[in-house]
């Protein structure tokens, strides 16, 4: 399998989740082993960040990209998934402000968009990393996340518990497939209680936030007129979330992840323990 780009710019508005500020973000194509890369157009000599857990500066609500000079790019996590699994190795991603749009809170209007977008293979072989040794990272509250080795793909196992009976045990089990990412994953949109929107709002968060682009749980009720999308939206959503956070690797990995009640420090944490050691991984 060679390595892919898109084969013509696509442009996407929207608003920040955190800002509450507009934002665009125009995706162009861009040249082998260049992977993915954000440029920041609307400040002062446009600088650039590659999308690589390295330059992950935070991980508080979102996965946030910072440059040398204090740069940042931050809720990239939805795009990065749509990216992978619509299996894209390089592309450009201008924005127009720090925060990326939210859209609906899912990666479903981004995979949309680059579905409609023709792709084209370059000369370079894609770049996959084969984890050939368990590495984990827990923190001190017991949560964990794990990849260890996998023979096809990439395998996720994704257990969250929370104390609403909207949401209560969930659990994802499943080899990440375009196909099934479109119809399980990409849809699921981020959720919070609104007690945390409260508190978010309070110190200056989610200024964007809304019914429209994130599920809000009240006790026992979906504050959201449609309700659920699906029936395990919540750890859907997480798996989502992971898939971007893991494609700040530079590589499409072949492995299993497993995942319980973690977030995007526990991904980024994760791989800066497989790239601590070389003999944990191979490329092929």
């Amino acid at each position: 399998m060679l390595q892919q780009t898109i084969g013509e710019p696509l442009e996407v508005e929207g608003i920040g989740l955190h800002s509450g500020a507009k934002s665009k973000v125009v995706l162009k194509p861009l040249a082998d082993n260049r992977g993915i890369v954000f440029r920041r157009a609307d400040i002062a000599g446009a600088p650039e960040v590659s999308a690589l857990w390295s330059n992950v500066k935070d991980t508080r609500n979102c996965t946030c990209l910072e440059d040398s000079a204090g740069n940042r790019i931050s809720t990239i996590e939805h795009l990065m998934a749509a990216l992978y699994a619509r299996g894209i190795d390089n592309v450009l991603a201008e924005a127009y402000a720090e925060e990326l749009p939210i859209m609906d809170g899912s990666a479903a209007v981004w995979y949309d968009f680059l579905q409609k977008v023709p792709l084209v293979s370059g000369s370079a072989p894609r770049r996959l990393l084969k984890v050939k040794k368990e590495v984990s990272f827990v923190d001190d509250k017991g949560n964990r996340a794990v990849l260890e080795p996998c023979a096809d793909g990439l395998e996720v196992s994704f257990a969250i518990d929370f104390p609403s009976k909207i949401v209560g045990h969930q659990v994802f089990c499943g080899r990440i497939t375009p196909e099934l990412f479109a119809a399980e994953i990409a849809p699921c949109r981020t959720f919070c209680e609104k007690y945390q929107v409260d508190y978010l709002q309070s110190v200056g968060l989610i200024k964007g936030g809304s019914l429209d682009n994130a599920v809000v749980l009240d006790g026992d009720t979906v504050l959201n007129p449609g309700g659920l999308r699906h029936p395990h939206e919540c750890v859907n959503h997480k798996v989502l979330d992971a898939l971007g956070d893991l494609y700040t690797s530079g590589y499409r990995i072949l492995g299993k992840l497993t995942a319980e009640k973690t977030g995007h420090f526990h991904n980024n944490r994760l791989l800066a323990a497989l790239f601590a050691d070389n003999s944990n991984f191979e490329v092929v």
